[in-house]
């Protein structure tokens, strides 16, 4: 009789556990828009022209190019920025004016020193296939060339976002033991030498490193909402005060299943759109969310202020 209910304790734990993967793989794949090109394996940042067409760029391995995709997916034009280097490309953000900026920032080992931003005019304005870019350099003021603490390793960096006169670095958090903590990085938006200063942080979640990292950002057009991805959520701030972008509401969108999700934009102040990166035939797509339809998690809620 042990035995027996045993066997159907084990049953139902499969069906549920069953259950509960089907539900996420829905989840991800209800919002799923479209396949990205095969040559687009491992997107890590998308943006909007100004004409509303999506633009791609690839992880470190690939040219340092552009790449303009089709409504089905397809790649429609390609534009390399003849001096720039693709050591790794780790995300694509725009400003209030229009220009695309491309982050050469990825640092996964730490040993990087400098790291490089490439600012481009926006690409309607680019007539042929190549364009040559603005360089921005930047360093971690905290690295002095010492070795670096397990539970201090906190400079890799996959995501940013343009506001005001400057560029706000999220760092992609690889302390031991994992705290989950995203530092925030400020530095200028045109061509120079920065000092990046620190200027805040936030706590995602601690369960798993590859479950937590901040891989991409970014701000709706009208920059009053924030949007942090990792591998199964994306994390929407509003109601924010000034660039301290973790003072206001925060909120947590459930994405389902993990999968490698590199690359976030906003289409309109509604919509966004998010990639994920091709792993043994899994993701390799671009999904679509509505903010007014999704399910969101409060984190925390800031007090409306008395009309009194």
């Amino acid at each position: 009789m042990l035995k027996k209910s045993l066997y159907s304790l084990i049953s139902i734990v499969i069906l549920l556990s069953m259950v509960l993967t089907s539900m996420s793989i829905y989840t991800l794949y209800s919002k799923k828009k479209l396949s990205v090109d095969p040559k687009l394996k491992e997107v890590s940042g998308i943006e909007f022209d100004k004409f509303k067409r999506l633009w791609a760029i690839n992880d470190s391995g690939d040219d340092p190019k552009l790449y303009r995709l089709n409504e089905d997916g397809s790649i429609a034009k390609e534009i390399l920025v003849t001096n720039a280097k693709n050591i790794d490309w780790e995300d694509m953000t725009q400003n209030d004016f229009g220009h695309f900026f491309l982050g050469d920032f990825g640092n996964n080992k730490q040993e990087r020193k400098w790291l490089t931003i490439y600012k481009i005019e926006n690409p309607i304005d680019i007539k042929t296939d190549t364009t040559e870019a603005e360089i921005i350099k930047f360093t971690y003021p905290e690295l002095d060339g010492s070795p670096i603490p397990p539970d201090k390793r906190n400079f890799d960096l996959e995501a940013f976002v343009a506001f005001g006169r400057h560029l706000y670095l999220f760092t992609k958090n690889r302390t031991e033991p994992f705290d989950g903590i995203t530092n925030v990085y400020k530095v200028g938006d045109h061509a120079a030498n920065f000092d990046a200063q620190l200027i805040d942080s936030f706590k995602t979640c601690t369960t798993m490193e590859k479950l937590c990292w901040i891989t991409s950002a970014a701000l709706s057009p009208d920059r009053t909402k924030l949007v942090l991805l990792d591998s199964t959520s994306i994390w929407l701030f509003e109601n924010f005060t000034g660039d301290k972008f973790f003072s206001g509401d925060v909120s947590r969108i459930d994405l389902g299943i993990v999968t490698q999700k590199e690359a976030i934009t906003f289409y309109d102040e509604n919509t966004i759109v998010f990639t994920d990166e091709e792993f043994k035939g899994i993701g390799g797509n671009a999904y679509v969310i509505k903010l007014d339809e999704v399910t969101k998690t409060i984190i925390k809620k800031i007090p409306k202020a008395s009309e009194d």
